[in-house]
């Protein structure tokens, strides 16, 4: 299952989209909760069955859902759910262990669905670079499709109810996935976090909450919805967002023009080291696309292109690999394997 997503690119790690060089992708979910149906964290085998059995329903109606995929969930294996999470397809809460869930994958994996995760529904948009309104206006538009078949909990003075106090409201999160590698260098990442948390938003690592940052790469969201509307969520993270790249430039130039032969060392050492090695783990994979990354970003190798970095990412991760190669490995063998797939993809660079 899934081979065939594996060989495309997710189109959320295209490389298009306004400051892509910094931003990797923009991303929206919006939670719903079906009305007369018991939340899923209390809700019993048989109610949640009916809430998949709704949300389906739903889907088949639906013109702009009619090319995606609809999966449950008991019939995803282990490696499967790894590779989901890996796509930023599904939450790491999703995939725990459970019954009666359920997931549908829309054309280009621009959109998704998670059925009974915390709540009945997760509406996910996903865009590559800074297009945080134009994923929200995906989201908006299956949202609105999807309620003429269903009833949502939705109160006139709360809004949306959601099993998280946070969510209640618009049950709106948007989120970007941006690398600030010059704001780590100089070691302003933590007063830039700081600062951005006083502005009710949260910084995260690269699967979102509870995860680790890797490859200097952050997920910054809204904190809470109750009492802002879309509209004013949206902007606040948008202004916020270009202020980070700001940040993170003036960073770069800083480095630039203070330590200009180490920063250019350190993108070619890794530009060669992936060309040539021939044991590499998915963590110094990570690690050394963000410092090529960064030379893209500073203009410093011109020798591969942003497309084929976000490419490399995301198939050098260890479900991403076995389903590549329709076989499971061990960590050594991936290892081995991962080093051979990154030098092929970077054949013909010099």
């Amino acid at each position: 299952m899934f081979e065939d997503l594996v060989k495309k690119p997710a189109a959320w790690l295209s490389g298009e989209g306004e400051n892509s060089e910094i931003v990797l992708s923009s991303r929206v979910r919006l939670a719903r909760n079906i009305c007369a149906v018991p939340f899923p964290s209390v809700a019993q085998s048989g109610e949640r069955e009916k809430a998949v059995s709704f949300v389906l329903g739903a889907i088949q109606k639906s013109s702009r859902l009619a090319s995606g995929q609809f999966y449950n969930s008991c019939d995803l294996s282990p490696l499967d759910r790894d590779f989901l999470i890996e796509r930023h397809l599904v939450s790491p809460e999703f995939m725990k262990e459970g019954n009666s869930k359920a997931l549908y994958i829309g054309e280009e994996e621009k959109i998704s669905l998670m059925i009974n995760e915390e709540d009945h529904l997760r509406i996910q948009a996903l865009r590559s670079g800074l297009e945080i309104k134009s994923a929200f206006e995906l989201a908006d538009k299956v949202d609105s499709e999807l309620s003429s078949s269903l009833e949502f909990d939705f109160d006139p003075d709360f809004g949306y109810l959601t099993s998280c106090p946070t969510n209640v409201g618009t049950g709106m999160r948007a989120s970007v996935l941006i690398h600030l590698p010059g704001l780590v260098l100089t070691k302003e990442i933590e007063n830039v976090i700081s600062q951005v948390t006083k502005l009710g938003l949260t910084v995260r690592g690269f699967y979102g909450e509870g995860s680790d940052v890797l490859g200097n790469l952050f997920q910054i969201s809204n904190q809470t919805t109750l009492g802002k509307s879309e509209e004013d969520l949206i902007e606040s993270l948008e202004k916020v967002t270009l202020q980070i790249i700001e940040y993170e430039n003036n960073s770069r130039n800083t480095l630039y023009r203070d330590a200009r032969e180490q920063i250019e060392d350190k993108i070619w050492r890794a530009f060669g080291i992936l060309q040539n090695a021939r044991v590499i783990t998915s963590t110094e994979v990570t690690n050394l696309l963000s410092a090529i990354r960064l030379g893209l970003g500073m203009g410093t190798i011109s020798e591969v292109s942003l497309s084929t970095v976000n490419q490399i990412l995301l198939i050098s991760f260890p479900a991403h690999l076995q389903k590549y190669f329709n076989r499971e490995m061990d960590p050594n063998q991936r290892d081995i394997q991962r080093a051979e797939l990154i030098r092929e993809k970077l054949k013909g660079t010099t």
